[in-house]
């Protein structure tokens, strides 16, 4: 066992120690935090219910849709802002004051435009994910060697070389870091997307386990969507490794 595992591990067991004594104490009301063993039968229930696949397939059918559609923008856009003065000066400011603003103000325009239907899910998490990548990728064409940058103009190399050669493989690790960032908030936006109005979706699962105040399948499926995302974290992480990026 790693030096850090074992921190890991004690750090795991007083969480769930804390979490049975709270549901047991009585200090809150009944089933708000069900009994562990409440949990796993829960869990239990869902991976053998043939509708959470179908509704897993929905959710990552958007998320995937909304992170390429979200991660391209922003990355033709801060290869924009990274690659020149004027752009950055003139809209990288916009960037920076929209991106901390709560997306999902804006899910009734994305109704508006889109429909109740899965575009209006997609559009809300290609817009979470539009900025971090943009930011991460516009600090990554900045951090570029000079010297390279000098190599590649001694040999006379095109835009597009210069891309593919040079600021690609140098900002590999803001890149993908931008790319886990970007992940991360088209998921949070897809299940908000899906818990206010859908009618297929993990976050639609989720209201409805909470509408009928079935606790131990809400946190189930909570569990789930943040394994899911923590899976998919580990697997980007590997990536930035292999591309000779930080994970």
């Amino acid at each position: 066992m790693s030096g850090v595992a074992m921190p890991r591990l004690i750090a795991a067991l007083v969480l769930l120690g804390v979490w049975q004594a709270l549901a047991m104490s009585g200090l809150l009301f009944r089933d708000v935090v069900p009994q562990l063993q409440l949990v796993v039968a829960g869990l239990y229930g869902v991976l053998v219910d043939p509708s959470f696949y179908a509704n897993l397939a929905v959710t990552a059918g958007e998320l995937a849709a909304a992170t390429v559609i979200g991660g391209l923008a922003g990355l033709v856009v801060g290869l924009a802002l990274g690659g020149s003065a004027f752009m950055a000066g003139a809209y990288e400011r916009w960037v920076n004051w929209l991106g901390p603003t709560p997306k999902i103000v804006l899910f009734p325009v994305m109704l508006m435009l889109c429909g109740v239907g899965p575009a209006s899910k997609i559009a809300m998490g290609a817009v979470s994910c539009f900025f971090p990548m943009a930011l991460s990728v516009a600090g990554g064409v900045r951090g570029v060697d000079p010297a390279l940058l000098l190599v590649g103009r001694s040999f006379r190399a095109s835009r597009t070389q210069m891309l593919r050669t040079i600021y690609l493989p140098a900002m590999s690790a803001p890149l993908v870091n931008g790319i886990r960032l970007g992940f991360g908030v088209a998921l949070i936006g897809v299940l908000l997307a899906e818990t206010k109005l859908s009618n297929q979706g993990i976050g639609y699962m989720i209201m409805q386990a909470y509408a009928r105040f079935d606790m131990p399948r809400m946190y189930a499926l909570l569990i789930l969507s943040v394994a899911g995302a923590v899976g998919v974290n580990m697997l980007t992480g590997r990536v930035a490794v292999a591309l000779g990026g930080k994970p």
